[in-house]
């Protein structure tokens, strides 16, 4: 598997705005077993997205369909800055669709 754990500071004020932009485009999408949307309760203006996907080729994919790119634009203008994200290799738990209650016990190379 594959995560992403990023965050990002909204524009003063814009923070439920883009909040409601990177939810409403939640669906489907092949190869994500997770995506939450989380505010930080620190900071006012920042939100974390956390995101788990089969492998990374199926997030790579998915940031190349019109659609998703479409919607993500929308939100642009909403983000003073962006945190690099950091990368992960998720081995199981609760919200990953069917792979919910395994463990992944081979390393990813």
């Amino acid at each position: 598997m594959y995560g992403i754990i990023g965050s990002m500071q909204a524009l003063a004020g814009q923070r439920e705005a883009l909040i409601d932009i990177l939810l409403e485009g939640v669906v489907v999408v092949p190869g994500c077993l997770s995506y939450v949307v989380a505010r930080d309760p620190q900071d006012s203006d920042r939100l974390w997205v956390s995101q788990v996907w089969k492998d990374e080729s199926s997030y790579r994919d998915a940031l190349t369909t019109p659609a998703l790119r479409s919607h993500l634009a929308r939100g642009v203008p909403l983000i003073a800055s962006i945190s690099p994200p950091t990368i992960t290799e998720p081995v199981g738990g609760i919200g990953l669709g069917l792979l919910s209650h395994l463990r992944s016990t081979s390393p990813v190379h």
